[in-house]
């Protein structure tokens, strides 16, 4: 997993104008079925794929917290939500909540997580490759091409699948 950790950035950057163009046209005519497609992809790369082997989404980036997160999240940590906010979160360029700092607080060392059945939503619902709508999340997954390597197989199959 580490030399696929290591080499992702680059595999991103190596294919990222390719996929630039054609996210652009999958923005503006996406296939019928396009988040079945993506929804079968995704279920079949997380039936092969443990996040726990990886966690790099955890190691490099943070999730968004939204308002309903910080109240779930700081009532299951027993902290009063203002509390939790001074403690872990700052508000970001785009007036977001996210971590003060990366990897994540709540990671462990077995890349399990303190609070993973209250994490944020964008946690549970990362790589985002399964979304509704799949065609209007493009500029998020070619971000998240480079951190995890399940969305990087996926759009990788994706492409191959709709030519």
């Amino acid at each position: 997993m580490k030399e696929v950790l290591k080499n992702l950035p680059q595999r991103a950057k190596d294919t990222h104008n390719e996929r630039a163009k054609f996210f652009k046209k999958l923005k503006k005519k996406p296939p019928k079925n396009l988040d079945l497609i993506m929804q079968d992809l995704h279920d079949e790369e997380f039936e092969k794929t443990n996040c726990l082997n990886c966690a790099n989404c955890c190691k490099t980036t943070g999730p968004l917290f939204t308002e309903k997160d910080i109240i779930r999240i700081s009532k299951f940590l027993k902290m009063k939500p203002q509390v939790f906010i001074d403690t872990y979160l700052q508000i970001d360029e785009d007036k977001d909540y996210v971590l003060q700092q990366v990897p994540c607080t709540f990671l462990l060392p077995d890349n399990t997580c303190l609070i993973y059945e209250q994490r944020p939503k964008a946690c549970a619902e990362f790589p985002h490759t399964n979304r509704k709508k799949f065609h209007q999340i493009t500029n998020l997954t070619q971000k998240n091409v480079a951190i995890c390597p399940a969305a990087y197989n996926i759009v990788e199959k994706m492409q191959e699948k709709i030519k």
